[in-house]
This record gives C-alpha cells, structure tokens and sequence, in this order.
C-alpha cells in the first residue's frame, strides 16, 4: 500500500475507534497476524496470538457493556482515555515512515480525531439519556456498531473511499451532536423560563 493509501487507511480507522476502539484494535490485530498488513517493527506486537486474544475479549465485553444502562454510561467515561490512546496505536501500525517526529505528529492526530469521534458520539448519547432516559441508547449502540464495522470492513477493501466517508461521517455527527445538545439546552431553559 503507498503512502497515501496508509494515511486513509489510518484516518479511516481512527475514526471507528472514536465509536469502538477495542473492536478497530482487534481488527488491525487480525489484519496484521494473517498479513493482511505490515506493522512497522515497533508495533509488530499487534499481530501476536496474545494481544489478538486480549483485544477480542475486550471487544466483546465493550460490545455487551455499551448495551447495558449505566454500564455503558461508564464506558463511556472509561473510554475518554483508552479511544485516544487506540487511535495513536492504529496510526503507528498502519503508517510507514523513518521520521519519528512526524510518526509522533500523525500519531497524535490519530489520538485527536479518534477523541474528537468519542466526544461527539458521547454528547449524542448523553442528550439521548437527557430526552428518552436512556431508552434510545440500545439502539442508538447497535448504530454506532454498525458504523464501526462497516468503517472497518471498508477502511481494509477500499482506503481512499473509507477515509472520504469517515470524513463525511465526523462532520455529520459534530452537527448532530451539536443540534442535540441545542435540543435538550432549550427544553431545560423553557421550565426556567416559565418559573421566572
């Protein structure tokens, strides 16, 4: 894969891991034990049968967990640190370069965006809680499920579309989460309003 090829690749990925960063881990762990993909020699751990395992294990715990009321509100809040940290690591094992500082300056965009993707997904769920009592975050969960593995499967067969998509995809959810927000802001003022 060229260079362009590895930086889609690598944006694509970031994203889903803003939705689920266990599972994208897993997958690029998968990716790079059948050699689907060629981790610089630092990140070569990631194809190892011991982290597959791991990260298998927590995906499904993360899949199971984020349907679960209060579960997956702390999840949530658990996942502010480790959705950063995903997007670093899938940066480094899917971009080749010999400059350290600039694989560290990618790598932290990596860290940003997979933040920026959790940041807005969890507004949305938040607001969701806020106006249905948590009623919609099932399935607003089988959504971001669905994003996740379609954001995946495509970022592997076709980098370049999967990262125009993810692209498209970040700004919808920034303006969804936002319009949401605005949603519940109002419905909160308008009791004040009345009280006054």
């Amino acid at each position: 894969m060229d260079t362009s090829g590895q930086y889609a690749l690598a944006y694509a990925l970031t994203t889903t891991a803003g939705l689920r960063g266990f599972l994208t881990l897993f997958s690029v762990s998968l990716a790079a034990h059948f050699h689907w993909i060629h981790p610089a020699a630092s990140f070569a751990w990631l194809g190892h049968d011991s982290t597959m395992i791991v990260l298998g294990v927590f995906s499904a715990l993360e899949f199971i967990g984020d349907k679960v009321p209060v579960v997956d509100h702390a999840l949530h809040a658990v996942s502010f640190a480790v959705r950063p940290v995903a997007g670093a690591i899938l940066v480094g094992g899917t971009v080749h370069t010999d400059n350290t500082g600039s694989l560290y300056s990618m790598m932290a965009l990596g860290a940003l965006n997979s933040l920026l993707v959790h940041g807005s997904s969890a507004a949305a769920r938040a607001a969701s809680t806020a106006t249905t009592a948590g009623l919609a975050n099932p399935g607003m969960s089988f959504g971001e499920d669905a994003a996740a593995v379609g954001g995946i499967v495509l970022a592997f067969m076709h980098p370049y579309v999967a990262g125009i998509v993810a692209a498209i995809f970040v700004i919808v959810l920034l303006l969804v989460a936002r319009a949401t927000w605005v949603i519940v802001r109002n419905r909160h003022r308008e009791p004040a309003l009345r009280r006054s």
